[in-house]
């Protein structure tokens, strides 16, 4: 989100301050994310300490806020987990929002400087070792599991008409909109199709974009905001496809990957729905974002920009998930 969020930013500070026991001396607002309800600062204090805080318009789901924590207790060291309040949880209330401190690191988003060779084998590292993790009986409890069942068209269907009737995007549906449906429908199509097979714990969201370095250092993996008990692939598809990043896979970052993760053949009706079923979600939310009539219009021609970019990779001549 490029547009701060409506709240007072010194009783904002002044909370984090009461909550967390720390000294802040500012809040810098960080344009991050895609999530229409959510909002990122960094958090300075006197003492020359940072820390990353994340503001959220209603409830995080335990899983978001337990499964970091847990993952960490495993040995799974990239993982970034919120810091716990001096009286027990770690979700602080904020009027009608949720507040969740996390440690702040330095380097960040690998998604437009890419990875390097040895970051790729981390990369794969750390999937296989998240992948291998067996969540405990209370982790499993809170876990969403895949269901196969998207809502990315329905809520895709129901937008775009009033994206055909909107000054803002009736052009763009006029030249999209024909292959976005097809693509719902293709996704609908590779559902149908799928054969279940194991679930292991995902991350759900594990592009360059949240993964944090500095230089060829190690990686920290940020935004737990969705995890989830499904296949493999689920996270895999943000590695062996070409739209996350501006430094995606190739043959030899692919060869470096699976030496850090080891033996894997992911199957490939299953990566195409999640290809598919991403691309048509991020449509959505850029959709719902731009028909906000709350958004500045710099956020409407960001997100008309990355709108347009999926769209065209859709409407590409031999486009298949």
């Amino acid at each position: 989100m490029i547009d701060k969020p409506g709240v007072d930013e010194r009783l904002l500070a002044a909370e984090v301050a009461a909550a967390w026991g720390v000294d802040v001396a500012g809040l810098v607002f960080m344009p991050v994310g895609l999530d229409g309800h959510a909002w990122a600062y960094r958090v300075d204090t006197a003492d020359g300490e940072r820390y990353f805080l994340k503001l959220r318009r209603g409830d995080y789901t335990h899983a978001a806020v337990l499964l970091p924590g847990f993952l960490r207790a495993q040995g799974v060291r990239q993982v970034v987990a919120p810091i716990d309040l001096p009286g027990g949880g770690a979700v602080r209330g904020f009027g009608d929002h949720r507040l969740l401190l996390y440690p702040f690191h330095d380097g960040g988003s690998l998604w437009g400087r890419g990875l390097t060779d040895r970051q790729w084998i981390e990369y794969g590292e750390f999937l296989g070792r998240l992948h291998a993790v067996t969540p405990s009986a209370d982790m499993a409890a809170v876990l969403p599991v895949e269901t196969w069942r998207s809502t990315s068209g329905e809520r895709l269907r129901a937008l775009g008409e009033q994206a055909a009737a909107s000054e803002l995007l009736g052009a763009f549906w006029d030249r999209y909109g024909a292959a976005l449906r097809r693509l719902s429908a293709t996704v609908d199509d590779l559902a149908d199709r799928v054969t279940p097979g194991r679930h292991v714990v995902c991350h759900a969201d594990i592009h360059p974009g949240n993964l944090i370095a500095e230089g060829d250092g190690p990686l920290h993996v940020v935004d737990w905001d969705a995890p989830i008990l499904a296949p493999p692939e689920r996270d895999l598809m943000f590695v062996f496809s070409r739209d996350f990043g501006d430094h995606p896979v190739n043959a030899h970052r692919a060869a470096l990957f699976r030496q850090g993760y080891g033996p894997l053949e992911p199957d490939r009706t299953v990566l195409s729905y999640y290809r598919g079923e991403r691309h048509l979600d991020d449509v959505v939310a850029f959709l719902n974002s731009i028909l906000n009539s709350g958004a500045s219009p710099e956020s409407r021609a960001n997100d008309l920009h990355w709108l347009t970019r999926i769209a065209e990779t859709v409407a590409a001549p031999g486009y298949a998930p």
